[in-house]
Parts: structure tokens; sequence; C-alpha cells
């Protein structure tokens, strides 16, 4: 296994990880613009033998990172990978200069909800009707850089 920058040679290995992952995926050109500006956007891939197998992105605003996606391929589930990979990111974001991340998350995702907290989120707010197909409340969850395990 390996964790590296995902480039944009990589873009539709994601995209098909986004197709296997989510009801409104990211199109192949949306995926290949944030892997081409890599000055304000970071993405990270787990690569096996098999090809990628997950990735996870956020975007660098001043000094807070904002999660874009993390998606693990459903047939390489339950390995940790998300775990590695936020882990990844959030290590990232902080050696960047981010002192808050942020990310929302479906309302009924509970295997998410509890990786984000055992990795030190916490919910700040709800997004009414932020996802659609189908229609569903985001959490708004945040880690601030201080409140490092």
């Amino acid at each position: 296994m390996n964790i590296r920058i995902a480039t944009v040679e990589d873009a539709k290995e994601i995209y098909s990880i986004e197709n296997a992952c989510f009801s409104v995926p990211w199109s192949l050109d949306s995926i290949e613009a944030e892997l081409c500006d890599q000055d304000k956007k970071i993405y990270v891939v787990i690569e096996t033998e098999l090809g990628i197998e997950g990735y996870a992105g956020a975007w660098l605003v001043y000094d807070e990172g904002q999660i874009t996606n993390i998606a693990v391929h459903p047939n390489a589930r339950c390995k940790g990978y998300g775990r590695i990979l936020t882990k990844q990111l959030i290590d990232i974001c902080f050696e960047k200069g981010m002192n808050e991340i942020f990310l929302e998350v479906r309302v009924s995702n509970l295997p998410a909800l509890s990786l984000y907290r055992q990795l030190g989120f916490t919910v700040k707010g709800i997004r009414k009707d932020y996802y659609s197909k189908p229609k569903e409340d985001a959490y708004i969850m945040s880690f601030v850089k201080e409140e490092l395990p």
C-alpha cells in the first residue's frame, strides 16, 4: 500500500471511484481541474497492486482547510483506508498552515460520522438540504489544530 499526492494522471481512476461511491459524482473535467491546482488544493490517493482504491481532497483557504471528498471504492472498504486517507489529509493541511479543517457529511452516514469523531472532529452546525439524490441535511464538522490528540 502506498499513500501519495494525487496527480492529474490519476483523474480517471478517481472518477471511477466517484461514480462507485456518490449519487452525484463530480465530472472527469472537474476532477482534472482540481488536480491541476496544487497550490490551493491537496489530494491524496491510496494505491495498492490493484491501483488507486481511495482518495481524499481538501481546498486550502487562508488558514482553513475544507475537505471536499473522501472516498474508498466499495470493493476496498473495511481495510482502514478511509481513516488513513483522512489522517494523512489532516496532517498535510496542518503542515501547510491550516488551523482548522471543515467538512460536510450526510446526517445518515453513521460510519463516516464515527470516523470523523474518532479523529477529533466535532459537529458545528447543520446545512439544510445540502445533499441531493436523496435530499438530506449535512452536519458541518470541524477539527481545530489545538485539539490534536
